[in-house]
């Protein structure tokens, strides 16, 4: 077999240039292996967008090559798309207990997929998949079971950090797995694929007992009851909210349906610990005093942006906030939802509660390491090459520069982007060809459905609104029989602006009279010169686009 056959190639369809929707190809020869599939939540100018998943065209081209699926852990930015890649490509899938858990959970929701090999593995398991053998080694993150990849290859060990920090006082007492890293190191590291989220923070991330140490000081002070807003995904943090709980005599009622599943898929699996009578039914724990009472209600990750909202609600007379309440939001808002956040808070405030919110306050930490921890993790594993994944484009730079402070060549430092690909031979390492990637967005029922033009439509509706113009015309004659009539919604009310539709009317009559005159009879041309018109008469008048939609009957 010649040379130029034994590349390895590493090809990222998502995760890099971007916070979330992961997913990395590694392709040797004919055979392929997967390393995640997961979604992202749209950002504010993808108008109705529920999720978004990556373009996995270049896997639907190759899927006779593909040999599994490996999961590094069970956040929605890592498994979310499995659903609907499973749709069209049926192979293994390998993950930590947990993880396979969540995803079980997930498939069932979706219901319309046939049968899944799903496969449990636990750190320091090695599996073989086609030509690749990979070792699962254990990582901290704000998620149980999390993982890093040790995948040996006819070329070298190639190595996937998956999301982590090193924390050395984990809530349950996993230790990220030093002993698996060094032994990798010492062996050798052809290629580090490591997480860039906290890349731009200097220092050490904090360990997750710092939350347990503020719950417990601020269910001290607690007057009446506490609301708790936090990840679904944080059993961890979960756990560390039940225990406060239980230490100070609360019950505990959990508001949210992510959450309950999240609890449930957790209880099954032996994750959380919950004493006796600690975890009742909402109303059973309403029925208490309120200083006897804890909601766990969803955090500010595009999950349920407004449960924390409804919970506090006036009219809500059961759960709404009172003063002397506390309220902890113990998570950080995606940029995109700060503003919601920040009006949540301003309303506890006037109700009179206590609020614990800011991060100096130790009521939340990252699931990512900062950057003392990227350099242990690159001082450990000794990589001859060097690939920052996870982040946002500044990131995946800081990261870069830090491997490069460390030692590493900046040739063997690649910064690259989704679809392109990384290949790598015997003797050297270069960015070769790009494949299709991309985003698909996810609306209701419809997967990549939604484009462009769609979204131009919605952003123009919700900017200027529509006027829908309505001309019944005589088949024979071409003549006008009824209308035209003018409907506005989103634009101005009809009511209020009678003199300006009455001109919109005399606009569209002038059209039709054109048109009537040059013998015009075909709708595309008439509804064409309607919205030209009318699109220059109205911008002249109101100095707003309004999306104009003419309708035309025959009979």
């Amino acid at each position: 077999m010649g040379e130029n056959n034994n590349k390895l190639s590493v090809i990222p369809l998502g995760g890099l240039g971007e916070i979330g929707k992961n997913l990395m190809v590694v392709k040797y020869r004919e055979e392929i292996i997967i390393i995640d599939a997961g979604l992202s939540f749209p950002e504010d100018e993808l108008l109705g967008i529920d999720i978004v998943i990556p373009d996995v065209t270049y896997l639907l081209d190759n899927k006779q090559k593909i040999k599994g699926i490996v999961l590094t852990h069970g956040h929605d930015d890592h498994i979310g798309a499995l659903p609907y890649l499973l749709k069209d490509l049926q192979v293994p899938i390998y993950g930590t207990q947990f993880t396979i858990g969540l995803v079980k959970s997930k498939l069932a929701e979706h219901g319309d997929i046939g049968p899944v090999q799903l496969f449990c593995v636990k750190p320091r398991d090695s599996i073989r998949i086609g030509v690749f053998k990979i070792t699962f080694f254990r990582v901290n993150h704000s998620i149980a079971d999390a993982v890093g990849l040790a995948i040996q290859t006819p070329l070298g060990t190639i190595v996937h950090t998956g999301d982590f920090k090193i924390d050395q006082t984990p809530v349950d007492g996993q230790l990220t797995d030093f002993y698996t890293l060094t032994k990798i190191g010492e062996n050798g590291t052809l290629l580090l694929m490591s997480d860039s989220t906290n890349a731009e923070g200097s220092g050490y991330t904090l360990s997750e007992q710092v939350v347990s140490h503020t719950y417990n000081r601020t269910f001290r002070l607690a007057k009446e009851r506490i609301v708790i807003a936090c990840f679904s995904s944080n059993i961890h943090r979960i756990q560390q909210i039940i225990d406060a709980a239980f230490h100070h005599q609360r019950k505990v009622a959990i508001v949210s349906k992510h959450i309950n599943k999240m609890v449930s898929v957790a209880l099954e699996l032996g994750y959380l610990k919950i004493p006796a009578d600690t975890l009742q039914e909402t109303e059973k724990v309403l029925s208490l005093g309120r200083n006897q009472q804890v909601i766990i209600t969803a955090g500010f990750q595009g999950e349920e942006v407004s449960n924390l909202g409804k919970v506090m609600a006036p009219e809500n007379n059961k759960m709404g906030i009172s003063q002397n309440d506390t309220v902890i939001i113990s998570a950080v808002p995606v940029p995109w939802n700060e503003k919601a956040v920040a009006r949540s808070v301003d309303y506890i405030f006037k109700q009179g509660a206590n609020v614990v919110y800011e991060n100096f306050q130790g009521i939340h930490v990252s699931g990512h390491g900062k950057q003392e921890e990227l350099k242990l993790m690159i001082n450990l594993l000794k990589p001859k090459y060097f690939l920052p994944i996870h982040g946002e484009y500044r990131m995946l730079v800081r990261h870069a520069r830090l491997a490069e402070e460390l030692g590493i060549p900046k040739e063997n430092v690649f910064l690259i982007e989704n679809g392109q690909t990384l290949e790598i031979n015997s003797k050297s390492a270069q960015i070769n060809g790009k494949v299709s990637a991309g985003k698909v967005l996810v609306d209701g029922l419809g997967v990549g459905d939604v484009g462009n033009i769609v979204l131009r439509d919605r952003k123009q509706l919700s900017q200027d609104g529509i006027v829908i113009v309505i001309v019944t015309l005589n088949k024979e004659t071409g003549s006008v029989m009824v209308g035209p009539d003018v409907v506005s919604r989103g634009f101005v009310y009809v009511r209020e602006s009678e003199e300006l539709m009455v001109e919109v009317k005399e606009k569209v009559r002038s059209v039709l009279d054109k048109c009537l005159e040059r013998g015009v009879t075909e709708w595309s041309v008439i509804k064409s010169n309607i919205k030209d018109l009318l699109g220059r008469f109205l911008y002249e008048k109101t100095r707003r686009r309004p999306m104009i939609l003419p309708i035309i009957m025959e009979v």
